[in-house]
């Protein structure tokens, strides 16, 4: 009886099968139809048991049908089957090894905190500047350069590889000075970018193409994407000591020991101004020190300035380390942003710079990064190298965005004073919190371990990287007691209580 059935089904799903496919043949208008009715037989031939290579017996009737084509007799080893099992096939993705990617974290900040419903909430994790009514902020003279832009009638036409020519030329003159002879001379090669990542990841590719046995220096810590950016670029990269915890300060002896003990020829990643996330900078004498043990080594420097004039207020200021290591003769790469200092997060616009010696040289480094360009992103966009070059190539936009920046960086450092007075006059343990004053720029390192920034998420809805930093860029000066408080609660409460659980745990000796 179990036969009999079993041979009824196997029959059936092959009649009912054959039939659907003349259908199929005769009429395209019912085709994706019948396919999905012949998917779903094909799966339940699949299931049963004669579907694992038991033979069929003759059939006439599917020979008669099949119009003089003489079947197999396994149900899927036919051509007429050859369609079933690609449909079944097709349930199994080809990404299915295609692992979920870790999210951001930073933006990943953004996202928790958007999905937070208190009032007491606190963005401090990404780094934008905002109002001291915690609202973005669009420069007075990004506006009137935009409408410049509208009064001209400019095209949309694609920009040549290297991008807009006026770009290039303020935004060099802009970091280096106008009258440095390395502008003057023709020596720097400089290429539009997208914002300061892209500039960075252009220059990871030039250093893996003719650099192929150097390695990257980066610092402990430094901003997340640097990693990423040599990572992907295939760059071989180690850290040299920065932070040093005891003091929240500059670890400067660890720093130079570790650029000293580099394998010669390698590229140190040095932070501008700002350093990000530590807000701690050298200080020009250690930057003297620093310039003395990479000439030395025969290294090769890599500046990232993402904050000039952003961090100080004055331009000048904050490209002084770049301007000391052009001055002393250094060969160097400067990759440039301005989301930051002109408040242009979305437009992707900033640069790569590479001093020469040579305006020869200079000029094939340039053939070459515009090569490398070319498959990465063919051309850069035109809307904010456009503002850039309105702005500082126009006298007085120029001068109105140096005063707009003082007052940016002026909230900031406002913002950092009347935090560190809270702190001080809250906490009774007589803590020393003077490093908030000593950093610089939109950033402030807590000295916050991983657990006190997330009992600052739990308990205080207060949202920063877990490194312990916070954007002052996003903190009002009305809200800097109600920081300073959590700050207190989570450095002390949970200071000790890891005391405890560590004494709780250790332990006990025996006597044997």
């Amino acid at each position: 009886m179990v036969g009999s059935r079993r041979l009824l089904i196997k029959n059936g799903v092959v009649v009912v099968y054959v039939v659907l496919s003349v259908l199929r043949w005769r009429s395209h208008r019912i085709l994706r139809c019948f396919d999905r009715m012949a998917s779903a037989l094909a799966s339940v031939a699949l299931s049963a048991p004669f579907a694992r290579g038991v033979p069929l017996p003759e059939n006439p009737m599917v020979q008669r049908i099949g119009a003089g084509k003489i079947h197999d007799n396994r149900l899927f080893k036919g051509k007429a089957f050859r369609r079933v099992s690609m449909a079944v096939s097709v349930n199994v993705s080809r990404f299915d090894g295609v692992t979920m990617a870790p999210p951001d974290p930073i933006l990943g900040v953004s996202e928790a905190f958007r999905a937070d419903t208190s009032d007491l909430k606190l963005n401090l994790g990404v780094g934008a500047y905002r109002t001291e009514e915690l609202q973005p902020y669009v420069l007075n003279v990004v506006e009137k350069a935009e409408k410049l832009m509208l009064e001209r009638g400019e095209n949309k036409e694609y920009l040549p590889i290297e991008g807009l020519a006026a770009f290039n030329k303020v935004t060099a003159e802009l970091l280096f000075g106008a009258d440095n002879p390395v502008i003057q001379e023709g020596r720097v090669a400089t290429i539009q970018g997208l914002s300061g990542t892209g500039s960075l990841r252009l220059a990871a590719a030039f250093i893996q193409r003719y650099f192929s046995d150097a390695k990257a220096l980066i610092s402990s810590p430094t901003w997340g994407n640097h990693k990423n950016i040599f990572n992907d670029a295939r760059v071989p990269w180690s850290e040299y000591r920065y932070y040093d915890p005891r003091t929240v300060g500059l670890d400067f002896d660890g720093m130079v020991a570790d650029i000293k003990a580099a394998p010669d020829g390698s590229f140190v990643l040095l932070h501008g101004c700002a350093h990000n996330p530590t807000g701690i900078d050298p200080t020009p004498d250690q930057w003297e020190k620093i310039a003395d043990v990479i000439q030395e080594k025969n290294h090769i420097p890599f500046f990232d300035v993402a904050y000039q004039g952003f961090a100080s207020g004055s331009l000048d200021a904050d490209a002084y380390s770049v301007r000391l290591f052009v001055r002393r003769g250094f060969e160097l790469l400067v990759a440039q942003s301005y989301s930051k200092n002109l408040g242009l997060y979305a437009e992707r616009i900033g640069a790569i710079n590479v001093v020469c010696s040579s305006p020869d040289a200079g000029t094939r480094v340039k053939s070459q990064l515009k090569r490398l360009a070319r498959p990465m992103y063919s051309n850069p966009p035109v809307h904010g190298a456009r503002i850039v070059a309105n702005v500082v190539g126009d006298p007085n936009l120029f001068n109105e965005w140096k005063q707009e920046m003082e007052l940016m960086a002026g909230r900031i450092k406002n913002v950092r004073q009347r935090l560190y007075e809270n702190l001080s006059q809250k906490d009774e343990s007589g803590k020393d919190w003077s490093f908030v004053l000593k950093q610089i720029g939109m950033f402030s390192y807590t000295g916050l371990n991983k657990v006190q920034s997330e009992h600052m998420m739990d308990k205080w809805h207060i949202y920063m990287t877990k490194d312990g930093r916070i954007s002052l860029a996003g903190l009002s000066l009305s809200k800097c007691e109600y920081l300073a408080d959590a700050i207190i609660d989570s450095f002390h409460n949970l200071f000790t209580a890891a005391l405890l659980v560590s004494k709780l745990v250790r332990p006990s000796k025996v006597n044997v």
